[in-house]
């Protein structure tokens, strides 16, 4: 229905970005002296916050024999919460990105991409508000409220093209299970929301023919009997590489001239 298969992996590549950001970041344990005791590398992963929360919760303790051991905290998981339509970003439709193609005469082209905003939840579960603490102030001065990321969206097609991707933290907010029943274990729980600016391209015409001729009619306007047009002459404005009439390639790094002709009309005079 929508013509040739293609695939970009556009929102795949934005959740392994996302993911990225997040990834290396630790908690510290001092004892009353101020010393480092330990250090621990908060675990990623992507997954729904209430999956994730019925996964700490599902065993809190060894005494139904012990087969199961509870999730260790802290932790962090993210998810995709909403893809919505940026119409402030759109650009012109007709624009387009353009590469050398298979032959000389050809080109690859890319029309411009349709905008769209990608909404991810960050969670982050502990014991302590302290370990919570430390792993928001880690986040929280890099998005000011912005972070923007650049990548090669297709580094094997283009391999010089690069996108800015804008990371938007807008909001942060937490609970804490404290009041719950003694036996029950303490989660607390921090959640960041962020925006993603992302633009998602269509297929690649890999086999696009380029101009290489451009014809102009010149007019006398309402010049001729009963206020018709009158025929000037015709220009023929050809590109040329080589400056010897040996044509054009789809190179776009070429350094081009053009050959001109003017051809009178007949009845002009």
């Amino acid at each position: 229905m929508f013509g040739e298969y293609f695939y970009h992996e556009k929102t795949r590549k934005a959740v392994a970005l996302f993911g990225r950001l997040f990834n290396n970041l630790y908690v510290m344990r001092h004892n009353s002296a101020g010393q480092t005791i330990n250090q621990i590398k908060v675990p990623l992963a992507y997954a729904p916050k209430e999956k994730y929360l019925d996964r700490i919760r599902e065993n809190t303790d060894l005494q139904d024999g012990g087969e199961k051991l509870a999730v260790k905290l802290p932790r962090m998981s993210f998810e995709i919460n909403g893809i919505s339509y940026d119409a402030t970003r759109q650009l012109t439709k007709l624009s387009s990105l353009n590469q050398p193609a298979s032959t000389i005469t050809k080109r690859s082209k890319m029309y411009s991409p349709v905008p769209y905003t990608i909404n991810f939840q960050l969670n982050i579960y502990a014991k302590s508000h302290d370990d919570c603490l430390q792993l928001v102030e880690q986040i929280l001065p890099t998005f000011n409220p912005q972070y923007t990321v650049t990548i090669k969206p297709f580094a094997d097609l283009y391999s010089d093209f690069v996108e800015d991707i804008p990371v938007i933290i807008t909001g942060v907010d937490f609970q804490d299970d404290f009041d719950g029943a003694i036996a029950q274990r303490r989660t607390i729980i921090y959640t960041l929301s962020f925006e993603m600016k992302l633009s998602y391209y269509g297929p690649v015409d890999r086999e696009s023919k380029i101009i290489t001729e451009v014809n102009t009619e010149m007019f006398i306007m309402d010049g001729g009997l009963k206020d018709s047009d009158i025929s000037v002459e015709t220009i023929i404005s050809r590109a040329d590489s080589d400056g010897q009439g040996g044509g054009v390639s789809a190179d776009s790094a070429g350094d081009y001239g053009y050959i001109r002709r003017i051809i009178p009309t007949a009845d002009s005079s």
